[in-house]
């Protein structure tokens, strides 16, 4: 299938006939921003019928995790409310979440994967909901850089949020899953021993985030992308895929709405440090 097919049943298109003034004003935005009009147009839709227009829900801060505050923040049945696509953890860093399709799954670091109730409690995640901007069609990915190679095509600019969708056939995956640790242990040292997993031949989907550099204080900046298997039995952070015939989606997130936890941890922990050297060695595949 063509990418502009894609884009035709993802998203249906709005003629309409503006004025000579308007026109100028929205083409004149438009080449300030870098925006494409007809995102311009859906926010002013969205703003005008009062609706929300894909906001992007996260608890509790990159740099907090870095410092160790693994303390559950919120309950499962509280992001549900936020969307439907996302990724996060659990309290003491049990392993990874998947969110896809309204259904939140852990990813636990002996290799399990199971379905969590509304009760569990989370010191970080991601969620938003995903009605995708474009979609387009991957023949070909040899590699995790191809992949990303292609969505920051598909991105028009470094300054905003975008959330990700992956579905299809991959012939390989590697995975990894945190292991529970101990409150107040600083991340990078939690991180030194993680899990590995490799899978051959299966399909799923992988969601995640781009987040822009300016922001790494609150989220961990670039791609970060989570995998399920189709049948839910496999899963974790992803550190590398290649594949055929994967659909990518993508959107551009409207708003930013971070919840500070309120937990003791939270409250006495000294944040001033710059997590981003920290994040990368702990997000990043083990040599």
């Amino acid at each position: 299938m063509k990418a502009s097919d894609q884009n035709e049943r993802t998203n249906p298109q709005l003629n309409c006939t503006r004025s000579a003034g308007l026109s100028a004003i929205l083409q004149e935005h438009s080449r300030k921003t870098g925006e494409p009009v007809s995102h311009i147009v859906s926010r002013a839709l969205a703003e005008y019928f009062q609706v929300s227009h894909s906001t992007l829900y996260q608890v509790s801060t990159a740099t907090a995790l870095v410092e160790g505050i693994y303390q559950g923040a919120v309950r499962v049945r509280t992001l549900r409310e936020h969307g439907d696509l996302g990724l996060g953890t659990f309290e003491n860093l049990d392993g990874e979440m998947m969110i896809v399709d309204e259904h939140f799954f852990q990813a636990r670091s002996d290799g399990s994967v199971k379905e969590v109730e509304d009760d569990v409690l989370c010191p970080f995640a991601v969620v938003t909901r995903f009605a995708p901007d474009s979609a387009v069609v991957l023949q070909k990915c040899p590699d995790l850089a191809h992949l990303v190679g292609q969505f920051d095509q598909l991105r028009h600019s470094n300054n905003f949020f975008f959330a990700l969708r992956v579905d299809g056939h991959f012939s390989y995956v590697r995975t990894r899953a945190m292991c529970r640790t101990q409150e107040g242990v600083p991340l990078v040292q939690a991180t030194a021993v993680q899990p590995e997993f490799e899978f051959n031949d299966i399909s799923g989907t992988l969601v995640g985030f781009w987040t822009p550099e300016y922001a790494r204080t609150f989220n961990v900046p670039g791609y970060h992308l989570h995998f399920l298997s189709e049948d839910h039995q496999s899963g974790g952070h992803l550190l590398e895929c290649a594949g055929s015939e994967l659909r990518l989606q993508i959107q551009r997130e409207g708003d930013y709405h971070v919840a500070l936890p309120e937990t003791d941890d939270f409250v006495k922990a000294d944040l001033r440090r710059d997590p981003a050297a920290d994040l990368a060695k702990a997000e990043g595949a083990k040599k």
